[in-house]
């Protein structure tokens, strides 16, 4: 069993909690808070332990958090048993988060928003155009919002780093700040 301090306990509930904001299993988010706080790679049994979860629940999670791609396991000299570790490149892990969050949640909702505006567009009705007009709408700020993302997922980090830095001269500079 992994020991945690107080804080650590503190951060995986709470990040627990932040997981279930976010639409992923409360467990699921602490198994990754665990890993990622971990200086060394978990098994399984470790993983139960230390978050008192049932063996069925962590291998389901810890599934889950591998398709996710933000766990991979590792083998150890002489141990049979598979562990787990969390990336720790915060700004990887979360560029990761989002190609999975735009894969799972944008890009379906794009192709739904092409094909309503491409089928309104062979219709032309009156009491549709208000609907045609929101779902145009809807669909060019999803297209930019897909675009950004594209771009940010090319930018290497110290890159973003100085972009994210410069942001509050860069709104002084348009004269938003």
């Amino acid at each position: 069993m992994t020991e945690l301090s107080p804080i650590a306990r503190k951060y995986i509930l709470h990040w627990g909690e932040l997981g279930t904001r976010w639409g992923i299993n409360r467990t699921m988010a602490q198994i990754h808070a665990l890993l990622y706080l971990s200086e060394k790679p978990l098994n399984a049994e470790e993983i139960c332990e230390t978050l008192e979860l049932a063996r069925s629940n962590v291998s389901t999670s810890v599934k889950e958090l591998q398709n996710w791609g933000i766990v991979r396991t590792v083998h150890i000299m002489g141990d049979r048993r598979d562990h787990f570790e969390s990336m720790k490149d915060v700004f990887e892990m979360f560029r990761v988060i989002l190609s999975e969050r735009k894969r799972r949640e944008i890009d379906p909702t794009l192709v739904l928003l092409r094909e309503s505006v491409a089928e309104m567009d062979k219709t032309k009705g009156g009491a549709d155009a208000v609907t045609r007009e929101r779902l145009q709408s809807m669909l060019e700020f999803f297209e930019m919002g897909n675009h950004w993302i594209g771009q940010m997922q090319k930018v290497p980090t110290p890159a973003l780093l100085k972009a994210v830095k410069m942001g509050e001269r860069l709104f002084k500079l348009i004269g938003l700040g």
